[in-house]
């Protein structure tokens, strides 16, 4: 066992396979560990993240250690529940998945048919399951180039897992065939239709979709935009809990300018409130509303401008317009009593990776006020200094859990150049562009990702994760941005230059010696 740091928070458990992983997941849930929040099961890892207060420490890592079972023990038996999935097998990778097996493209869905899959873990994008079976023939590699799009519905194959594209994603894995059984699904009890432990065969046909019934959509009114440059998301303080079905926590990338604006109008600091890209921006009040505006941008209201941060009244028929803001990226509008939205599995943001949540606001959409219970508005507190474009900002990261996967001198590279934030970003991470980080080496088996996750694709070019980042995935961490940090980097607009500062070496996590006193 080798225990990789991750965050001051979270750390990656490398074990040496898959039984070995079940096995001490399965030790871990049966005895928990105190502090302990959530574990992401991958091929050959779990990540485990703690509770505030709590350190992923050298102490938690002999706790865990402790708990390890003795070599060579299997994993608890898993549900007995066994999906039948049809498939139509005419991937674009078929003949290649044949020569690399051995077998005759009619063998391939044989065997593939003849397999008894089990899900072991899910992750990558919410009712991505990573499914292996006993057939040693499937351990196959990725695509030496990962395609760009590849569409929902997907059978496919990799590292001795097969897996079903839930949607429309990129992705490396080899093709073989289609299925139009839907993997994730809000209208199900629980929405992933694919589970650890799960089993599923598959069969050659296509399934029978029984669509479900939409309600009629109704017409919303409190705050109706009247026109905006980006797509307006509703964000909170997150979707936790959800790993087991594959999707990751999400939120406002700016937490500290989101409890800023609800403490403003006095609403608790993790309610649901408008993020906005950039700007310009108009709404429009149809009703009286409290609103306040935090982040990057200043609110104006019949030609004057508020206060940053500060409360503001709006009658019916008031206009506020936020303008594009000369430095940050993002800012964050709350409405006192909170916005009208349905949760969707536990929260109301939406997640632009996962497409789960309220849909994007655009020109002529409106949401309702909720009218919950509200404190006393009070000063929301100063604001950080935003960087804009062609700005320095220095980002503090924990090295790993990957470093020791690329040379000293192209760490020496990654920490000594100035990268740049390049215009192909979004939230679900930050794409760079500077001096290419290459390394030789084997494919690394899925493992979970953090956010703030520094990952060095093929390309070399580093992509920062964030909050709509993927649950796992197979591009080799060479470090983790400080927790601190994650506000500032919501923050960053195309053009800023980023300079990245590790803290300590880096080096595994020792367990502490248990015969020390």
């Amino acid at each position: 066992m080798r225990v990789l740091p991750v965050g001051p928070r979270c750390l990656l458990v490398e074990l040496a396979d898959l039984e070995a992983t079940l096995a001490l997941f399965d030790a871990l849930a049966a005895d928990p560990l105190p502090g302990v929040t959530e574990i992401v099961p991958a091929a050959r890892t779990l990540m485990i993240r703690t509770a505030p207060g709590v350190a992923a420490d050298a102490g938690l890592a002999r706790a865990i250690r402790a708990r390890q079972p003795a070599q060579g023990t299997a994993p608890a038996p898993r549900a007995t529940e066994t999906v039948e999935i049809p498939v139509t097998y005419d991937g674009e990778d078929l003949d290649e998945v044949a020569r690399l097996t051995g077998l005759s493209t009619t063998e391939v869905i044989a065997a593939h048919r003849d397999a008894l899959w089990q899900v072991a873990f899910c992750g990558f994008a919410p009712g991505f399951a990573y499914m292996t079976c006993e057939d040693a023939r499937f351990d196959l590699p990725r695509l030496s180039a990962p395609r760009t799009r590849i569409p929902a519905g997907s059978v496919a194959l990799a590292g001795r897992f097969c897996g079903i594209y839930p949607q429309e994603t990129p992705g490396g894995w080899q093709l073989i065939g289609r299925s139009d059984l839907p993997m994730f699904d809000l209208t199900r009890d629980p929405p992933a239709l694919l589970r650890p432990g799960v089993r599923a065969r598959f069969v050659e046909g296509g399934a029978k979709v029984h669509p479900a019934a939409v309600p009629p959509k109704r017409r919303a009114q409190g705050l109706r935009v009247v026109r905006t440059a980006f797509p307006i998301l509703v964000q909170d303080a997150g979707r936790m809990g959800q790993t087991g079905q594959g999707v990751s926590a999400s939120g406002g990338l700016d937490q500290g300018a989101l409890r800023r604006a609800n403490r403003a109008v006095g609403n608790p600091p993790g309610v649901a409130a408008l993020e906005i890209t950039l700007g310009p921006v108009t709404l429009r009040a149809e009703a009286p509303l409290v609103l306040a505006l935090s982040g990057a941008a200043q609110a104006e209201v019949a030609g004057h401008p508020v206060a940053p941060g500060a409360a503001f009244a709006l009658d019916a028929g008031d206009e506020v317009r936020i303008a594009a803001p000369a430095k940050g990226m993002r800012s964050y509008l709350a409405l006192r009593g909170g916005i009208k939205v349905d949760p969707v599995l536990g929260s109301a943001s939406t997640d632009t990776l996962a497409h789960i949540g309220p849909p994007a606001l655009v020109a002529g959409d409106a949401l309702a006020p909720a009218h919950r219970p509200a404190g006393a508005v009070t000063d929301p507190g100063p604001a950080p200094d935003l960087p804009a474009a062609g700005d320095l900002v220095t980002l503090p990261v924990i090295l790993g859990p990957r470093t020791d996967w690329f040379a000293p001198a192209m760490v020496d590279r990654f920490l000594a150049q100035d990268w740049h934030v390049t215009a192909q970003s979004s939230r679900v991470g930050i794409r760079l562009a500077g001096d290419p980080i290459t390394r030789d080496g084997a494919e690394l088996p899925s493992e979970g990702t953090a956010t703030g996750a520094i990952q060095i694709p093929h390309s070399g070019q580093p992509v920062l994760f964030l909050a709509d980042h993927p649950l796992t995935g197979g591009y080799p961490v060479i470090a983790t941005l400080h927790p601190d940090a994650l506000d500032m980097a919501g923050q960053l607009p195309p053009g800023t230059r980023l300079r990245f500062v590790a803290r300590a070496p880096f080096a595994p996590i020792a367990p502490e010696d248990p015969r020390v006193p």
